[in-house]
């Protein structure tokens, strides 16, 4: 279905008990048009675009699609009259092939019967159009990385043809080759007449893509316009009502003594080979391509998977384990982040302070019993100084949007307190204003003495952020140099095998 008309939404008010999470907010787009939607972390995008696609009624405003009314009853009859939506927190059953995720409720299907092969064929065609027809249609999606299972998301999505279709930071875990793959199928679906509404971080993306631009802040509209007039400032400031400068700080920091080797350590089934070593102060980066390595190598390093081969040895710390727990590992200074903190990261329904202290938990209490009190005072001090937007800290951190529980996820690992820190994806989801405080987190912790090893998919994150850049090619760390020695174009023809 091609689009024939726009969308305009006018007026759009949702309020969730005390807090009013937008409090008139006006949008249009028209027919083959992509818009880019920019706020921060708490600015109501994510919750315009669930009323949008149904998840959410709303409490005043009108909707009209095509120039007609539009009230989606939920998101499965949004999905029948064109509208798509692509969540940042992935929704794939995990335990489902990825054929069968990408044509869930959409099965084609004759006399009541599942023509497989045509089922099939619609599934592979849909990865086809993301580049992606390698990935196994019979495999389970949960045996996938998030980046691919992102993947298998947009094509979900893309399998209905959408009128409209919304993606939500679809680029968050996608490596630079694989966002230009996405870029190419946008224009493709631009020239067929559907209208994208493209929500990301990124704002180097928006401009490259993007037709047009809204602003929100503090859940109503501060600024709209054609994105080819705007500069990078311009809409910062609007975002943050401020100015962000120096987003990447360069730190004064010292590279110590070695404090982590990890020698020839394999770890099925990705990992094939990597060896290193890290400073302490010192920032080292891990770039590569999807399914290159780069999360299979933090995991190893902090024993969550198996070492096939190879050492990881902690010094000051005895002899290498080949036994070694994730518990040991946080014993001897080690902290993990996730790049997957709906599944790894949080427990959603639990408040932010138990997230914040669940690995300190010893310290707030004896005999099974905890100071509740005491813990809430010391998340708070943490909600404080990374700004982060709640109510308290004894709220469901569920009920956070996805950058404001980043910024929990990363504040356990300071309050544990870890000397190497392991961050996988440290920036995904978060708002250009929020990163610059990770960044400059960062940095003081470098500092301070402390280690920290970043995988980004980002390129400019790295370059920008770190003193040592290592890249993953084929599962082997294939090249390690100081910053200083390599471009964006490098990198990629590294990770892309091409030297």
């Amino acid at each position: 279905m091609t689009a024939t008309a726009g969308l305009r939404l006018v007026d759009i008010q949702k309020r969730f008990g005390a807090t009013r999470a937008l409090r008139g907010v006006s949008f249009d787009i028209a027919p083959g048009e992509i818009h880019a939607l920019i706020g921060e972390n708490g600015a109501g995008k994510s919750t315009l675009m669930k009323v949008l696609s149904g998840a959410h009624p709303a409490d005043a405003g009108t909707m009209e699609l095509g120039g007609r009314p539009y009230l989606p009853a939920d998101p499965h009859d949004a999905r029948k009259k064109g509208v798509a939506m692509i969540y940042q927190e992935l929704n794939l059953a995990l335990h489902l092939s990825v054929q069968e995720n990408i044509l869930l409720g959409a099965e084609s299907a004759s006399l009541g019967w599942i023509d497989r092969g045509q089922s099939r064929e619609r599934a592979r065609s849909a990865l086809a159009q993301l580049g992606h027809e390698s990935i196994a249609l019979d495999r389970c999606a949960g045996a996938f990385s998030i980046a691919e299972q992102q993947v298998i998301e947009i094509a979900r999505a893309l399998l209905i043809k959408p009128q409209v279709l919304i993606m939500d930071e679809p680029t968050s875990s996608l490596t630079r080759a694989d966002t230009e793959k996405l870029f190419a199928t946008i224009l493709r679906l631009r020239a067929q007449g559907v209208s994208i509404i493209y929500i990301s971080h990124f704002l180097e993306e928006c401009r490259q893509l993007c037709d047009r631009y809204t602003v929100l802040k503090d859940g109503e509209t501060v600024g709209t316009g054609q994105m080819d007039a705007a500069t990078l400032d311009h809409i910062v400031t609007l975002m943050t009502g401020r100015e962000v400068t120096d987003l990447y700080p360069r730190s004064t920091h010292a590279r110590g003594a070695v404090v982590l080797d990890v020698k020839a350590v394999a770890s099925e089934p990705r990992l094939k080979r990597a060896s290193f070593q890290v400073h302490g102060g010192e920032i080292f980066g891990v770039a590569g391509l999807i399914g290159a390595g780069r999360t299979d190598l933090l995991r190893a390093i902090f024993s969550l998977d198996a070492l096939a081969a190879g050492e990881v040895c902690i010094v000051g710390e005895g002899e290498a384990e080949e036994t070694a727990t994730p518990r040991r590992r946080w014993r001897q200074g080690l902290g993990f982040l996730s790049e997957n903190r709906k599944e790894e990261g949080l427990m959603l329904n639990q408040s932010i302070a138990d997230n914040l202290t669940l690995t300190k938990q010893d310290s707030f209490g004896r005999c099974g019993w905890i100071n509740g009190r005491r813990q809430r005072q010391v998340a708070q001090r943490w909600v404080g100084a990374l700004r982060v937007k709640c109510r308290d800290a004894g709220q469901r951190i569920g009920e956070l949007s996805g950058g404001n529980q980043q910024k929990i996820a990363i504040a356990r690992l300071l309050e544990h307190p870890a000397r190497i820190f392991l961050l996988d994806e440290p920036t995904r989801g978060i708002d250009v204003g929020s990163k610059a405080q990770i960044y400059q987190l960062i940095g003081e912790l470098a500092a301070a003495g402390k280690t920290v090893i970043v995988v980004s998919s980002y390129l400019p994150e790295l370059l920008g952020l770190c003193d040592t850049i290592g890249v993953m090619c084929r599962g082997e760390l294939a090249a390690i140099r100081p910053r200083a020695d390599w471009t964006e174009a490098e990198i990629m023809r590294v990770a892309m095998g091409s030297v």
